[in-house]
């Protein structure tokens, strides 16, 4: 166990036991938050680490921490403890600010490959934020794939497009509409939501949630706020983007890309959640498919996976696409690195 999880389940227990945190604890948490100010300036901390700050919000972690338990899977409990407290707490709190700042709902985006953790983040955000006041709504880029119907034919146009998931298999205009509904305020919105065990795993649109608003949107997906690169980077691009086609199928994503631009627009903050090596995606996508398999449940061979993750490389390579977002001139508004096993690493 880190020393920040040992720091925060003592907390925890006095606040259980005795309803305060010792100052001295208070003191212990607070020195281990200054040891981060690029984390504490990137999520807004600077002007509430104090002791009364850190009481607060230790106090607000007790009162969320029993139900995100409940609500996480039980492979994923392990670092709830300082996920709450380095990420998901200050960014909810970051959010609400926001919001309070804004003369409508916000969106943020969320743009985070395989396994790196956006559905649990955006659940641990609804669930952080509702305690605050504030009504969530989580959108996945997922959920605005055109209908079975419409991607056969788009693999009949074109045979390339034989999975979903690249750009051109998705309805933008769905996804901008229902965007800028949202950002007016309006209610009920009607959300789309995507099945992704119809037609034996190739997947549908389900009948769309009717939302009464929301005050902050989670808009999250693989390449959500990923824009049009240079021509030019494909004529040596990396693996697994070696063949003559595979260069021909990245350079058709990348147009395609154009059209995302206006739903990019809509996202009022973007953050992105980059593993420390891209390929460790692969990795955690084995992971959960042997999982799954131990647990009985079907899942794919490893050398399925290793297509299946070399496929989304090909249309939107992570170093062409990706590594951009998170240089110092980039505009994303958060860059979470994720280590090798999954903790969170810097926070800038």
């Amino acid at each position: 166990m880190s020393h920040l999880s040992d720091l925060l389940n003592h907390a925890i227990g006095q606040l259980r036991q005795q309803g305060t945190v010792d100052m001295s604890l208070c003191e212990a948490v607070l020195a281990w938050e200054r040891r981060t100010p690029e984390r504490s300036q990137a999520l807004g901390l600077t002007s509430s680490e104090t002791v009364e700050g850190i009481q607060e919000r230790l106090g607000q972690l007790a009162e969320v921490l029993d139900e995100l338990l409940a609500g996480l899977p039980l492979q994923g409990q392990e670092r709830v403890l300082e996920n709450l407290w380095r990420l998901w707490l200050p960014l909810a709190r970051q959010l609400a600010q926001v919001r309070r700042e804004s003369s409508r709902p916000i969106v943020q985006g969320i743009l985070g490959g395989q396994g790196t953790g956006k559905t649990t983040l955006a659940r641990a955000l609804s669930v952080i934020l509702g305690h605050l006041g504030y009504r969530t709504l989580g959108l996945s880029l997922d959920d605005l794939y055109k209908s079975h119907a419409e991607r056969q034919r788009l693999k009949a146009d074109d045979p390339r497009l034989v999975r979903r998931g690249p750009p051109g298999t998705h309805d933008v205009e769905l996804g901008l509409q229902v965007l800028q509904q949202l950002r007016r305020g309006e209610s009920p919105v009607a959300i789309p939501r995507f099945d992704k065990s119809a037609f034996a795993g190739d997947g549908d649109r389900m009948a769309p949630e009717e939302v009464e608003g929301a005050d902050i949107i989670l808009f999250e997906g693989w390449f959500v706020g990923v824009e049009p690169i240079d021509a030019s980077c494909f004529e040596r691009p990396p693996a697994p983007i070696c063949t003559a086609e595979d260069k021909a199928f990245a350079r058709d994503c990348n147009q395609r890309l154009a059209e995302y631009l206006p739903l990019w627009d809509c996202c009022d903050r973007l953050m992105v959640l980059f593993p420390v090596d891209y390929r460790l995606s692969q990795r955690w996508r084995l992971q959960a498919e042997h999982d799954a398999i131990a647990q009985g449940k079907a899942g794919l061979s490893d050398e399925e996976i290793r297509e299946f993750v070399e496929y989304f490389w090909k249309a939107l390579h992570p170093e062409l696409f990706i590594t951009p977002l998170i240089a110092p001139e980039a505009k994303s508004a958060l860059v979470v690195t994720l280590e090798a096993d999954h903790g969170i690493g810097s926070i800038r």
